[in-house]
């Protein structure tokens, strides 16, 4: 009796522990079963680059066909309320940034999604200061001669940015309040038309990370005036930072990963194990860091505390600046 009472009981224990292995399995074992979106809510910029070189390299990791689509509009709103409103089903991803993701919080009396119950963080891929780059044309060759000309001339100067709500957009009303100057701004729909106007001599400034504008720094087009982190990057170290001159000025621009809010824990930790490795991969780094990008990589759990974080600063800045979307 007690001899086949145990051997019930052991195959009882048996056929849990085989459930719960196989339910493990399943959960490791989750891939797409169609092509997989990535949208990019704006054109032409390193979020662009980013999902680009992402996505074939994700492509072969689980299988499928992954196309980049590029929905801009509304500072990246539009993009990002698309993913937002997609199914819950790990097929279609958003390449996010400051401006979708916690800028336009604060920069727009009404939102058409929620960044922290509408997307599901994956990873936060990448962090960089930027540059404050000029026309050479303008004759600008430091800070203290970009504010006395900016203060001396106003309405001859403008700026342009990626987007509106943008940290490009953002970190000059910063500078601005910070410095005492004024400047009309020009938002585009990305950075390409940004930097192509800006050396075109439409606009006379502008915030961009390393990544958009280093090459035509080297070749003279811009010119390279400041940083906006803590320290000076390691490739220009003439390059003062703003903080420099103007104390905690410092503002970052990021990009991670996003799927639909609502989307099964399966999905998101493989896709957050696929892209941390990929942007481990060493040609990856190497083409991150040529960039000027700080690699993060980390948890969705990290990607969703840094969001809240940064939903608070940029809020500071938006009510200190008094800035609302045009």
């Amino acid at each position: 009796m007690i001899h086949h009472l145990n051997r019930r009981l052991l195959l009882a224990g048996l056929a849990s522990l085989g459930a719960l292995s196989s339910s493990h399995v399943l959960a490791q074992e989750w891939a797409p079963t169609k092509p997989v979106r990535i949208v990019v809510p704006i054109i032409g910029s390193t979020n662009d680059v980013l999902a680009r070189l992402i996505a074939p390299k994700l492509q072969e990791a689980i299988g499928q066909s992954v196309v980049v689509e590029n929905k801009p509009g509304a500072g990246g709103n539009i993009g990002a309320n698309e993913v937002a409103k997609s199914a819950p089903d790990g097929h279609t991803l958003l390449v996010g940034y400051n401006g979708p993701l916690a800028i336009n919080v604060g920069l727009f009396d009404k939102m058409p999604y929620d960044p922290l119950k509408d997307l599901a963080p994956i990873t936060l891929a990448v962090k960089s200061p930027q540059y404050l780059v000029v026309n050479p044309a303008t004759g600008i060759t430091s800070v203290a001669d970009f504010v006395a000309k900016a203060k001396a001339a106003p309405a001859k100067y403008s700026y342009g940015s990626v987007a509106l709500g943008s940290a490009s957009h953002l970190t000059m009303e910063m500078f601005k309040s910070a410095a005492g100057f004024h400047m009309t701004h020009i938002p585009y729909r990305g950075a390409g038309p940004a930097v192509t106007d800006l050396i075109g001599g439409a606009t006379q400034a502008a915030f961009l990370v390393p990544g958009n504008v280093q090459q035509f720094v080297k070749e003279g087009r811009l010119r390279l005036i400041a940083s906006t982190g803590t320290k000076r990057f390691a490739s220009t170290p003439d390059v003062p930072t703003l903080g420099e001159t103007y104390k905690d000025f410092e503002a970052t621009s990021w990009i991670g990963f996003l799927a639909p809010g609502g989307t099964p824990a399966p999905i998101i930790d493989r896709y957050n194990r696929e892209i941390v490795k990929i942007l481990n991969q060493p040609d990856i780094r190497k083409r991150l860091q040529e960039m000027e990008f700080e690699i993060i990589a980390g948890s969705p759990r990290q990607f969703s505390d840094w969001i809240k974080t940064e939903i608070v600063r940029w809020g500071e800045v938006i009510k200190a600046t008094g800035t609302k979307a045009e």
